[in-house]
C-alpha cells in the first residue's frame, strides 16, 4: 500500500518559515508515549512535525491536539502499511523531505497478551512486524538520509522487555531485544560522527496500551514522567536510556540471574 500525505497545516505562521523550524519525525505518531513527548518539545519551542502512522483518524486528532497547545506548529501527516517495505520507504522519503530532521523518533508498537500471540501466529507475527521489522526498516531508511546530511538523532523506544526473555512476554520481548542489537550496530556504524543513535527502554508505563495491566493491579510509571525523561534522554545523545531509571538495576539482577533461579520464577 502507498503512503497517503493527507494535510500540510501552517506553513508559515507568525513569521516561522518551515526552514528555521527544528524538524521532528514521529513514527508510531499515536503512541501515548511519542505524544506527550511532542508536547513537551512544543511546549520549547515551535517546531515543524510529521506524524506517521497507521490511522489516519487517531493521527489527525493527535495534530488537532498539537496546534492548540503551539499554534505557530507546522504539522504534516502520513499515514502508510507498516508491513511493506515499499511503503516504509515511500513513508519515510515524504517525511524526510527536502528539509533534514534533527530528531527522528520511532515509537511504533503493538501488546498483545501474550497467550494471543502463542495460539495465532497472525498475532506474533504482527508483533514481530510492528515492534521489530517495521521499526528496524524505517531505522535502516533514515539512518541512511542522516548519513547523507552528516547529522540527526535517532531515538527508538525499546523495552525492559527485551532485555531477557520471560514466559509472560517473550514474543514482545523478542521483538525489543532484536532492535536492542539494531541500535548496538547503528551506534558502532556511526561512532565518532554528528550522528547520535539513542535506544529507549521504558519500564511498564501507563498508557492505553497497558489498560490491562492496569486492571490487574501491576504499577505503572506515569506516561508524562517517562516522556520528560525520554526527552531528557534524546536532548543529551545518550546511547541507552532506561526510564525511569531504577530499570536499569532491576533488569541488571534479572539478566544475571542463574537459569535455574529464573526458571523457578513466574515473571
Amino acid at each position: 500500500m502507498g503512503s497517503l500525505l493527507l494535510d500540510r497545516l501552517l506553513v508559515n505562521i507568525k513569521g516561522h518559515d518551515v526552514s528555521e523550524l527544528s524538524k521532528i519525525i514521529v513514527i508510531g505518531a499515536n503512541s501515548a508515549i511519542a505524544v506527550h513527548c511532542m508536547r513537551l518539545w512544543l511546549a520549547k519551542a515551535p517546531a515543524e512535525i510529521v506524524l506517521v502512522g497507521r490511522n489516519v483518524e487517531r493521527l489527525q486528532a493527535v495534530a488537532a491536539d498539537l496546534r492548540v497547545r503551539n499554534p505557530a506548529v507546522v504539522l504534516r501527516v502520513l499515514s502508510g502499511d507498516f508491513t511493506q517495505t515499499d511503503s516504509i520507504a515511500d513513508l519515510a522519503g515524504q517525511a524526510w523531505g527536502t528539509q533534514p530532521a534533527a530528531i527522528v523518533l520511532l515509537a511504533q508498537g503493538v501488546l498483545p497478551p501474550q497467550q494471543d500471540c502463542q495460539s495465532d501466529l497472525a498475532v506474533c507475527r504482527a508483533v514481530l512486524d510492528v515492534n521489530a521489522v517495521s521499526a528496524a526498516l524505517f531505522a535502516e531508511a533514515f539512518a541512511a538520509k542522516m548519513e547523507a546530511a552528516g547529522a540527526g538523532t535517532l531515538a527508538v523506544l525499546g523495552s525492559v522487555a527485551g532485555d531477557r526473555g520471560r514466559q509472560s512476554n517473550y514474543i514482545y520481548g523478542a521483538a525489543k531485544g532484536l532492535m536492542e542489537r539494531y541500535v548496538q550496530g547503528l551506534q558502532h556504524r556511526f561512532a565518532g560522527t554528528a550522528i547520535k543513535v539513542v535506544l529507549l527502554k521504558p519500564g511498564p508505563t501507563d498508557t492505553p496500551m497497558t489498560a490491562a495491566f492496569k486492571q490487574q493491579g501491576m504499577k505503572l510509571a506515569p506516561v508524562a514522567d517517562v516522556a520528560e525523561q525520554i526527552v531528557r534522554a534524546i536532548n543529551q545523545g545518550v546511547a541507552v536510556a532506561y526510564v525511569p531509571g531504577k530499570w536499569r538495576l532491576i533488569m541488571m539482577i534479572i539478566r544475571h540471574l542463574p537459569r535455574i533461579v529464573f526458571n523457578r520464577m513466574r515473571i
